[in-house]
């Protein structure tokens, strides 16, 4: 069996990581992927945005399945297009993606189906939003409307701050934007809930928390995520069957009414508030880095859930899970999330412990004449399973210092609300 994974980050490494280990798969391709893919797939440069080309070549290679792995080609409609030439193809369709896409049609969705979440405002201008603010208590929170990888939402203690993030939006920093969210602060932990669905049947697909700012303490700019554990420490059966009556149910009960359903991987961004959650944010495919975190605790075939959920049959699987606690830190470029350097060589790679429990993802990395060089703000993904989150660290920090790159930083306290 052939698979193609879209994506070039640490989710998508951690991906074809957990493809590699089924005896059923043969080849597995990856666009563009990475120099962590390198060795495990074949790489391809390609335009996705081509969809006609993108076609031609999987049909040309006889490629049994297509996953997802980013929110942009999901948005844009890949699986539509591909799924009308009888292509397989996992993640949900351009209707579904919407989720993650406009922040708007989510709101809309639950502020029809009573669905918990911050009190909002929509914006269209500068003018309204500014002025919306003067009545405003801070901290506030303001978010583009629009696809920002994770990074187009602000955390607003004062009217300054306030004007700087309304401006940046209207101004294009996460790309045209028509419309702004100003929602309330809501005060509580945030957890992200996964499930994974085939449009009738949803199962759980892990739990996680994810430190976003990039300084210790979760201080600091948002990244796209500077280190992960799972599972979360929130979760309970209660709070689980909370999350899913008063959100995931009823969200997809929303696309129901609009004649979709939803296939693939559901991530809500959740906070919790006094055991009760309520929705952040909807992601229409697994979080970076969280999957580094939840795939290495998977038991069961990868490829066996992908293919049930594309033939509405994942009914029929039981996913299994390791018993165990996962750890994640992502090595950066120094800079990261402002101006970084590209091309910097990274050097002992072959000096890190690589096992059964220990794993390194790479994310923002490119293979040019057998070396190694780090292009991207988030670089490696640095994982490790154990007992317990302690020694997971310990393992992890282990590994970061046998590395000993001079190019990077990290965040030493990962994890610092589960680990004495």
């Amino acid at each position: 069996m052939k698979v193609g994974v879209i994506g070039s980050g640490g989710r998508e490494n951690a991906i074809c990581h957990s493809l590699k280990k089924s005896t059923k798969i043969d080849k597995i391709f990856c666009f563009p992927g990475n120099a962590g893919t390198a060795s495990i797939a074949e790489n391809i440069e390609f335009d996705l945005s081509d969809f006609e080309n993108f076609k031609k070549f999987i049909l040309k290679n006889q490629i049994d399945l297509i996953v997802v792995g980013p929110e942009k080609p999901l948005v844009d409609g890949i699986v539509d297009y591909l799924e009308k030439f009888d292509i397989k193809v996992f993640g949900p369709n351009k209707i579904s993606s919407q989720l993650e896409g406009s922040k708007i049609f989510t709101k809309k969705i639950c502020e029809k189906f009573n669905i918990p979440t911050a009190k909002f405002g929509i914006f269209e201008n500068k003018k309204e939003a500014k002025k919306f603010l003067q009545n405003s208590n801070f901290p506030i929170v303001i978010k583009a409307d629009n696809l920002a990888s994770g990074k187009g939402v602000y955390i607003c203690n004062n009217f300054e701050e306030s004007n700087i993030a309304i401006d940046e939006i209207f101004n294009g920093k996460f790309g045209k934007a028509n419309n702004l969210l100003i929602e309330e602060f809501l005060e509580g932990e945030e957890m992200s809930y996964f499930i994974i669905s085939d449009g009738k049947t949803i199962k759980n697909f892990g739990t996680a928390q994810d430190h976003k700012r990039v300084l210790e303490g979760d201080k600091g700019k948002n990244t796209g995520g500077m280190g992960a554990y799972s599972p979360s420490r929130l979760i309970s059966n209660e709070l689980e069957e909370k999350i899913i009556n008063k959100i995931i149910e009823p969200t997809l009960k929303g696309l129901n009414e609009i004649n979709t359903s939803f296939k693939g991987f559901l991530y809500a961004g959740l906070m919790i508030v006094n055991n009760e959650p309520y929705l952040i944010e909807y992601n229409v495919r697994m979080g970076d880095p969280e999957c580094q975190t939840i795939l290495p605790k998977l038991k069961t075939d990868l490829i066996d859930i992908l293919i049930a959920c594309c033939e509405e049959k994942l009914d029929d699987i039981n996913i299994q899970w390791l018993d165990k606690k996962s750890l994640c830190v992502v090595l950066c470029s120094k800079g990261y999330p402002d101006k970084f350097l590209k091309n910097i060589e990274i050097r002992n790679l072959n000096q890190i412990k690589i096992s059964d429990t220990n794993f390194l993802f790479h994310a923002g990395t490119v293979k040019k004449n057998n070396e190694v060089y780090a292009v991207g703000g988030r670089v490696l993904n640095f994982v490790s399973i154990s007992d317990n989150f302690a020694d997971s660290k310990k393992e992890i920090l282990d590994n970061i210092e046998r590395l000993n790159w001079s190019g990077g930083f990290y965040r030493k306290d990962i994890g610092y609300k589960v680990i004495k």
